[in-house]
């Protein structure tokens, strides 16, 4: 089971790469996102910790890092993973970002169906809300952290 979003904002790629770098402010731009934090890079192996808006907070993994492309991160509860990947790429004289989540694990067959409604619900919301910062922050030039 994948969900899927997908969006144009007009502005630079690299723009909506370092927002995505930016893990600690995650929740100005992702309504379903309370608190989030690495303990260390934007890497590959960094771990941290993300709280939803609704429920409890659970640990992370970057899994995956291409920088100025994707990144995709794990989070994981025992005997089941959500896997959120996300990658933006030049089009249009701006950039076409794609959100993506999927489940893993022994329970994934019992979580993932409750957990893929709320994420069917929330990201086209969260979409609209980077689109919406991305393009406030690349209006006023606010291109660093």
């Amino acid at each position: 089971m994948q969900i899927e979003e997908r969006i144009h904002i007009p502005v630079p790629p690299l723009l909506i790469d370092q927002i995505w770098s930016e893990v600690d402010q995650w929740h100005r731009w992702d309504p379903d996102t309370k608190q989030a934090r690495l303990d260390g890079p934007f890497a590959v192996g960094t771990k941290g910790r993300i709280v939803p808006s609704k429920g409890m907070g659970i640990p992370m993994v970057v899994t995956e890092r291409s920088q100025g492309q994707s990144f995709t991160v794990e989070g994981y509860i025992p005997l089941f993973r959500l896997h959120f990947e996300h990658t933006v790429a030049a089009a249009n004289g701006g950039s076409d970002v794609l959100h993506r989540v999927w489940f893993t694990g022994p329970l994934a067959f019992l979580f993932g169906p409750g957990v893929a409604r709320q994420v069917r619900a929330g990201l086209p919301r969260t979409m609209q809300s980077l689109k919406a910062y991305a393009e406030r922050r690349h209006e006023t030039g606010s291109h660093g952290a």
